[in-house]
């Protein structure tokens, strides 16, 4: 899905702040724990969760920190698989818990492809209305295969809990120049591609 999340490439936002302001908050500790116990066990995976931050109401995920967003992840998952009620919650914070916004459908991963070293390849220009790990600065946009990477489960999937096939990702190497004319340093980027994202370019 297109939303506020996926950052990317995009301009406008000033300096980046570094080194960061450290987090004392107490919390925050509680909110990784219970992030790790509820996929230890199964409750949810990683792309779940991601597609529950990706989820949040735009202002929301503007305006929250780091971990509040992964709280906001954690309790609207914890209530959509039926272990808590907002209800509850909102008792127990003594007011309203804003949740994220409900789920989409997922979609199944592509036919099966290999893509060797050394091969030039496109990524699909799809845009999709749930969990997608393809950033959109990439869509539609040519690169070349320069590394393999172990198989994970395919993402549009399993961040909708569907039964989701493992597949390799694709280090693709893009020319930044192809990928932000004119605004740009010459210089190389690297991303991981799931292999569902790509496509091969027709040899000329």
């Amino acid at each position: 899905m297109d939303g506020l999340h996926d950052l990317g490439g995009k301009q406008g936002f000033g300096r980046v702040i570094h080194p960061w302001p450290p987090h004392d908050e107490t919390w925050e500790p509680t909110v990784r724990a219970m992030t790790a116990c509820a996929m230890r066990n199964h409750i949810y995976n990683m792309d779940e969760q991601r597609h529950a931050i990706e989820r949040m109401e735009p202002r929301h995920y503007v305006a929250a920190a780091y971990f509040e967003r992964h709280l906001t992840a954690l309790a609207s998952l914890l209530v959509e698989k039926g272990l808590t009620t907002r209800e509850e919650l909102e008792a127990l914070a003594g007011g309203r818990f804003q949740l994220s916004g409900p789920i989409g459908p997922g979609r199944e991963a592509a036919p099966p492809q290999r893509f060797e070293i050394g091969e030039t390849v496109r990524v699909k220009d799809d845009y999709v209305a749930g969990h997608v790990r393809a950033p959109a600065y990439i869509r539609g946009k040519t690169g070349v295969v320069v590394a393999v990477s172990p198989p994970y489960p395919f993402p549009d999937a399993a961040g909708h809990g569907m039964q989701a096939p493992m597949e390799p990702t694709y280090d693709v190497r893009f020319r930044a120049r192809d990928l932000w004319p004119d605004s740009c340093d010459d210089a190389l980027n690297h991303v991981g591609v799931f292999q569902s994202y790509l496509e091969r370019v027709s040899a000329t």
